[in-house]
């Protein structure tokens, strides 16, 4: 059998969880997607509230992942706590809530997922994220085992995809909010994309009002981010899986633009 997986690109602001909200069932059942994990760090631009948890788990998510912003929100911290479905990074402090690896029932068994968050170019002092997802993996007894690393550096998520190639089903990116054109299977049949992209604004610099960003650039007077109004778009990657090797048969990029 084949189960299709779609990993769904940081949801940005209120135009993102709209958009979800709005289009998420609909774009499953057009792809055919039995699993679905997505990005949930920026729905407040910095952090997750419960009810923004809930309003992506309404719309059809069955898991969802954070980041570097993962306790920007502290009412996350009991929900974090209370629901496994909602991962933070493995590799942060072991002390902190919440868990970084989660293993669901499916119809087509026991599916993992792990989050990871990198090192390089980034302001956290995480466990090395290649040496944690090693430790992890030899505890979990599934061959359907889906991993995302959010990070800045390409060259740290394409280390961590080779590494894992053969070993896991999937390795995606999150965190740059930029779609990349390298979705792939690994030459062992891992499946493989270095960043999912984002849900939120089209006409945004990240999913930022682009004057916001362009001021920061310049050295002008800092200013709170806003997300950017306007049409929005929601990114993704679809990862088959032969449920019996654990490897991955396809991967394609998954986006709805608004026209």
């Amino acid at each position: 059998m084949e189960m299709n997986v779609l990993a769904v690109g940081d949801v940005v602001g209120r135009p993102g969880l709209d958009r979800i909200s709005r289009s998420l069932r609909w774009w499953k059942k057009q792809l055919n997607a039995d699993f679905v994990v997505v990005n949930g760090e920026n729905a407040s631009v910095v952090g997750m509230t419960p009810d923004q948890g809930e309003e992506i788990f309404d719309a059809g998510a069955d898991v969802i992942t954070m980041g570097n912003h993962t306790f920007k929100k502290r009412e996350i911290v009991p929900y974090l706590e209370d629901n496994s479905r909602v991962l933070r990074p493995a590799n942060l402090a072991p002390q902190l809530p919440g868990s970084g690896v989660g293993v669901y029932e499916t119809k087509f068994g026991p599916v993992a997922v792990i989050d990871l968050i990198g090192r390089c170019n980034m302001d956290y002092n995480a466990e090395n994220p290649f040496l944690m997802v090693d430790k992890l993996r030899t505890q979990l007894d599934t061959k359907l085992i889906l991993v995302e690393l959010h990070a800045e550096a390409t060259s740290e998520k394409l280390a961590m995809g080779y590494m894992l190639d053969g070993q896991v089903s999937a390795v995606w990116g999150t965190h740059t909010h930029v779609p990349t054109a390298d979705a792939r299977i690994l030459p062992k049949g891992t499946g493989y994309v270095t960043d999912l992209g984002m849900t939120g604004p089209q006409e945004s610099v990240l999913g930022i009002q682009p004057r916001l960003s362009i001021a920061n650039f310049r050295g002008d007077l800092p200013d709170r981010y806003r997300w950017a109004e306007g049409p929005t778009k929601m990114e993704g990657v679809l990862f088959t899986i032969d449920t019996n090797s654990g490897r991955c048969t396809s991967v394609r990029r998954a986006d709805l633009l608004e026209r």
